[in-house]
């Protein structure tokens, strides 16, 4: 990184800055090695409508189906299944694949994790390069059925996908109705901010504090799978910082001297890592504010390997409808690009809760 962008060695105080301040103005001394911690209020881009509703009450209010980049062709190493999931996790999947296989759990590939608490359709893959091709599609269980398979070239790896599309049911919605409709409106126009959803950070932030503590090397991670996750979870949470202290300035849907624009003409954030910051002027003052405020990370970041990267700024939901089949139900329908969240749409119209459940949380909807 060069040196208009070089996070600072030290907060203010002399001692590594914490990775959760309760606003983006107050930081703290650093943590205590925990397992969990309490993850900032992100503010949101529009006025909250005081509505409330129940999310998942049971798995159909809840409908995924994922958007692949492609068909498999029909012949290959590959095997590909389309496979509808109810109340089983990707991870659950993917081991009962290999068994049923006869594989190793890591010639089974999939485009990415997809909620346990859902009804989800997406891909799986399984490397089969020799012998008779088994018809997987007899394959029983309670949880989950396969639909199709067919052979294909390539192996299917997490990324690899359009998107997803959503259904969601909201159950016992209360409040302004007319304020829910105002923020519909909004987010089905502007879209929404393309906040990394709470699953990416582990049960109560759990992944940020140990990627915090690991960047520190106050802990040491020996398994690459979970080295990986804290890695993830801790750069997701500083482009979230970025991003809600641009809202917090009043800047939500506009365009800073110094953007850089993906494709699609929308300003980005950083994925921090090793590099130069291609930000400017305004843009990389404030992407260097907030990497100052959260210095360990940034720069363990750079030192574990991480390249720099962007991620759009907004979500914009595609072909959003809704209905109020009740006065209390209201039925969404839209679909987000690969790696945005559900939960960052449905934040901005009213707040919902989730029937209390004691499973280990998922990323949902950003696969």
């Amino acid at each position: 990184i060069d040196s208009g962008a070089r996070c600072a060695p030290e907060a203010a105080d002399g001692r590594p800055d914490s990775v959760c301040p309760r606003t983006l103005d107050d930081v703290r001394p650093r943590m205590t090695h925990t397992r969990s911690m309490t993850l900032p209020q992100w503010p949101s881009a529009y006025p909250a409508s005081g509505a409330s509703a129940t999310l998942k009450r049971v798995n159909a209010d809840f409908i995924v189906t994922e958007l692949p980049l492609q068909w498999p062709c029909g012949e290959g190493e590959h095997l590909w299944l389309d496979i509808e999931k109810n109340g089983a996790n990707t991870a659950f999947v993917a081991q009962r694949l290999a068994e049923a296989a006869g594989v190793q759990e890591k010639d089974v590939g999939h485009a990415g994790l997809k909620d346990r608490h859902a009804i989800t359709r997406q891909w799986f893959s399984i490397h089969l390069p020799k012998g008779e091709t088994p018809d997987l599609t007899r394959l029983q269980h309670p949880e989950f059925s396969v639909l199709t398979q067919c052979r294909h070239l390539k192996k299917l790896r997490p990324g690899d996908l359009q998107g997803n599309r959503f259904r969601i049911v909201l159950r016992d919605v209360a409040g302004d109705r007319d304020a829910v409709e105002s923020n519909l409106r909004a987010v089905a126009t502007q879209g929404v901010p393309n906040y990394f959803g709470a699953q990416r950070f582990g049960h109560d932030g759990g992944n940020v504090e140990q990627g915090r503590a690991m960047l520190a090397r106050e802990i040491r991670v020996r398994h690459p799978k979970k080295k990986g996750l804290y890695l993830s979870a801790v750069r997701s949470f500083v482009f979230n910082e970025v991003l809600a202290l641009r809202i917090q300035q009043g800047l939500w849907g506009q365009t800073l001297p110094g953007d850089v624009m993906d494709p699609a003409g929308r300003p980005t954030g950083p994925l921090w890592g090793r590099g130069r910051v291609t930000t400017t002027d305004q843009a990389q003052a404030l992407e260097n504010a907030v990497a100052q405020r959260h210095a360990t990370l940034c720069d363990g970041m750079e030192h574990a390997g991480l390249d720099q990267d962007r991620r759009a700024l907004v979500a914009s939901p595609a072909d959003m409808a809704w209905d109020w089949p009740q006065a209390d139900q209201l039925v969404l329908t839209f679909s987000l690009q690969a790696g945005s969240y559900a939960t960052a749409v449905l934040n901005e119209i009213l707040r919902t809760t989730e029937p209390d459940r004691h499973t280990e949380n998922e990323a949902a909807a950003g696969g």
